[in-house]
């Protein structure tokens, strides 16, 4: 992760970039720290690559600047080795100066970096213990068929690749994914429609009775309108990975059917990220397949309500994908 920290000479300051155990500094920068005209630190740095001294391709990196006309342009930055052999090539006392401050503030840099990398990963590794005990917690439950411990199986090696993938880019499992725009919530006729079909449909093969879909008071219709709530003008669920993940959870934990919640919550989860055009990846896949939507909804039926935040989290991240 770039950070800038501000460099004061006798002449002014310069705004250096810090990324890859190392400073970074352009062209211009250069010519302003040794007040040399930026030819002369071209020539310089022309005979640093042609002697062989170091290679370009592992000193050299293009970072996008903005220009006094406002547009973003990439442009060739120098890490500190460039800097030190170009201060010496100038005789600039300002380069010593410089390599002095360096030394001291990436020293600071890389030893707050590593505290705060290993108590990330404490942290992370705490988080996959946890979904891993809901997991554990799950497979002891007599509803359990074969195809649902396959869905299982599914979810947590997919949310591992989620925070492995996560971990490698520096983020925390703790905060939620940036995942992605959409409201698309049914309203109250289209849910209650979606779900009479499946009835008819379920007790059509047996797999229903008539109590399957009874709505309790107005839970369903709570539900819905707590999922589109603001606080403070702002959603208070932002992302389609929040409202999706809660909808699954609400439907499933609070009951608000005589029989039925967790197919109920899957069909109505589905229902959700199909209408917003997550159902599927771009290379056709289902995100959640049919069984992996079973054993979710399963895993959201067994786990405590200690466990929500966890649960949520990792729902969230399973369909934030790239968007993570």
């Amino acid at each position: 992760m770039t950070q800038i920290a501000i460099y004061q000479y006798q002449d002014g300051s310069i705004d250096v970039r810090m990324e890859r155990e190392t400073v970074w500094v352009s062209l211009l920068q250069m010519s302003e720290l040794f007040g040399r005209d930026k030819s002369v630190v071209s020539r310089h740095l022309r005979n640093v690559f042609a002697e062989g001294e170091l290679s370009r391709e592992s000193v050299v990196a293009k970072f996008a600047t903005t220009a006094d006309d406002g547009k973003t342009y990439q442009v060739d930055h120098y890490n500190l080795d460039v800097i030190i052999s170009i201060g010496y090539r100038v005789k600039s006392l300002e380069g010593v100066r410089f390599r002095q401050w360096s030394s001291r503030i990436l020293k600071d840099y890389l030893t707050r970096g590593y505290a705060l990398d290993r108590r990330r990963l404490e942290t992370n590794a705490t988080e996959l213990e946890a979904a891993l005990k809901l997991v554990r917690a799950a497979l002891k439950s007599p509803e359990l068929t074969a195809q649902a411990s396959q869905g299982l199986a599914e979810i947590i090696v997919r949310y591992t690749q989620t925070f492995l993938w996560l971990q490698r880019y520096d983020e925390g499992l703790l905060t939620d994914p940036k995942g992605h725009s959409g409201s698309g919530l049914p309203s109250l006729d289209e849910a209650l429609a979606g779900i009479a079909q499946l009835k008819t449909d379920l007790m059509a093969k047996g797999q229903a009775s008539d109590l399957f879909g009874r709505v309790r008071e107005d839970g369903l219709a709570s539900i819905l309108g707590n999922l589109d709530q603001t606080v403070f003008g702002e959603p208070a669920y932002p992302t389609l990975e929040s409202r999706a993940a809660h909808l699954l959870y609400f439907v499933v934990k609070n009951h608000p059917f005589s029989d039925g919640n967790k197919r109920i919550g899957a069909l109505l989860f589905a229902g959700f990220l199909h209408r917003n055009g997550r159902l599927f990846q771009a290379d056709g896949s289902a995100i959640v397949n049919d069984v992996g939507l079973a054993a979710l909804s399963l895993l959201v039926a067994e786990s405590r309500p200690t466990d929500k935040d966890v649960l949520i989290r990792l729902i969230m991240n399973m369909l934030a994908g790239e968007a993570a």
